[in-house]
């Protein structure tokens, strides 16, 4: 291999014979120079491109991580506030079933119902998961599970409770219907029975005379009450009873209360056992201030002192 130096001034030229080992030094000088800068600047640029992979990947990791914290308490928000409202529900449905077996016993007492006929002095179905338990089985939501359970027995209790207030309301009702119908008690607050029912001695004319109702003394001004609720059918004065009042009840009865002061029940009225229809006065063929109380059983007098004496069953 030969090289041919020139001069600028063109008027010499030298020529260099290369010997195989100068061969051999130019060629690695000139081929791997520039693969040795090559390789070089593309380890560079391959190191770069690898950091910025790791360090994208870094990123991604850590605001995956951040997503999974927030999932994380964001579930375990979820669950706090569902055994709280659980734990809410369950404390309303047993103040329910405390104040469905006072009431049931209160009314059980009213309507001296038989013994064992409600049985509302069985303890209420009561219960709830431990704290620790609660705690254990929020990460598995089991707890869900077992409050489901407890609160379906609840709500059986309570629909339990439910019917029978509503059984013995409605014999209440019946009960207290039945009450108000019926022909009971006196017809006065206060006073005394100063002539029975049947044959006595006539007061005006001192023969024996039939009768027909039963006299309850007392003062003046004193108010005369309806033994049982009905209609009034008479409200005003009449022959040898004075100012009247007279009530038609059920199963054909029919109450008359005579010689009074004054009449309160309006002709027409519906009145209610123990409401005042008259005040006790002495109108009419009377010696004082009384009340003459008659009971009529379909259309005849019968004798009062047994339904002053009667007693709803």
């Amino acid at each position: 291999m030969k090289i041919i130096l020139i001069n600028s001034r063109a008027d010499r030229v030298r020529t260099l014979s290369l010997n195989s080992w100068a061969k051999g030094l130019l060629s690695v000088l000139l081929l791997g120079i520039p693969v040795a800068a090559g390789t070089f600047l593309g380890v560079k640029i391959a190191d770069g491109r690898w950091e910025i992979l790791f360090d994208n990947s870094i990123n991604e990791m850590q605001h995956q991580l951040v997503e999974q914290r927030s999932e994380l308490d964001a579930s375990r928000e979820q669950v706090a506030d569902s055994v709280t409202a659980m734990t809410l529900k369950l404390a309303q449905m047993r103040s329910r079933l405390v104040r469905l077996d006072a009431l049931g016993e209160q009314l059980t007492q009213i309507a001296s119902l038989e013994d064992g006929e409600f049985d509302f002095s069985v303890a209420p179905g009561l219960g709830g998961p431990d704290t620790k338990l609660v705690k254990e089985s929020a990460k598995s939501m089991d707890m869900q599970e077992e409050l489901g359970t407890l609160f379906a027995r609840l709500e059986s209790s309570l629909d339990s409770r439910e019917s029978q207030l509503q059984v013995l309301q409605s014999m209440l009702s019946d009960n207290r219907l039945k009450t108000e119908h019926m022909v009971a008690g006196r017809p006065i607050t206060k006073g005394w029975m100063s002539s029975p029912y049947g044959m006595r001695t006539d007061p005006f004319h001192g023969d024996q005379r039939w009768h027909a109702g039963v006299d309850f003394a007392g003062r003046q001004g004193a108010d005369v009450i309806a033994v049982a609720s009905g209609v009034v059918t008479w409200s005003g004065e009449r022959s040898g009873y004075g100012m009247m009042v007279e009530l038609n009840h059920s199963d054909g009865f029919v109450t008359r209360y005579a010689h009074n002061e004054k009449n309160v029940a309006e002709l027409g009225a519906i009145v209610k056992k123990g409401d005042i229809i008259a005040t006790m006065g002495s109108s009419g063929r009377s010696t004082g201030p009384h009340v003459h109380f008659e009971v009529f059983k379909n259309g005849r007098t019968v004798d009062p002192a047994s339904y002053i004496r009667r007693t709803p069953r």
